[in-house]
């Protein structure tokens, strides 16, 4: 389970990021095509990139995740302190 919403919150972060990267890009060509044809508008205000907000989970997806934290912690996949990081990570969410 930690490997899951490790890989679900790196998926996140990465794909937030090559949002933004190419919106930035694509601001940029479109700046440099205006220039060359002799007129430009004016550059819209830019606001700092948010950093990449995790999606908060309604209450069912937390109790569902929880009850796979108490699963594997019943066939001794994890340990207490595992099962205890895991769960306070799913409410804090």
């Amino acid at each position: 389970m930690p490997g899951l919403l490790r890989g679900v919150a790196r998926t996140a972060v990465v794909a937030g990021t090559a949002t933004a990267v190419s919106n930035r890009v694509s601001r940029r060509q479109q700046g440099r095509w205006a220039a060359q044809q002799g007129y430009q508008e004016p550059p819209a205000p830019q606001a700092p990139y948010p950093a990449a907000a995790p999606q908060t989970p309604d209450m069912s997806s937390k109790i569902e995740q929880l009850q796979q934290l108490g699963e594997l912690k019943a066939q001794g996949v994890l340990t207490d302190a595992e099962f205890e990081d895991q769960k306070r990570s799913v409410l804090d969410s």
